[in-house]
Parts: structure tokens; sequence; C-alpha cells
């Protein structure tokens, strides 16, 4: 289950085909070198973004891998 403390890193690590729903966010995370230490909220309130969509999205990604 991904929340919104979680790092950004650490939920690329997970799978790293879900950077694709980052980028429909316009969030190139993979890129960015705060992805390390960086919160999936706080890099949602850098780009403006609601932290709920985007970890509805992240989950409904990884429960269709049945992770």
């Amino acid at each position: 289950m991904i929340t919104k403390d979680m790092k950004i890193m650490d939920i690329l690590n997970r799978d790293i085909n879900c950077q694709e729903i980052f980028y429909e966010f316009n969030m190139f995370c993979i890129m960015c070198p705060a992805s390390a230490n960086e919160t999936l909220e706080e890099a949602c309130m850098v780009h403006g973004i609601d932290p709920d969509i985007l970890v509805g999205e992240l989950n409904n990604f990884f429960g269709h891998l049945g992770a």
C-alpha cells in the first residue's frame, strides 16, 4: 500500500514502471535527486498536485500487480 509519507524513491523501487503514473502528473521524479529523501506528499506540494489523487492512482497500479 502506498501512502503519502513514503519516499518517492521507495515507491519507484517497488516497480520502476510506476514512473509512468508520475509522468501523467508531470512529475519526473526518476530524474530528480530529491526523490531519495522527499515524501510523496512533499513532492505533490511542490508540483501543486493533490496527493490523495496520486496515492489512489499508485495504489491502483500496485493493486493490479498484486503487490
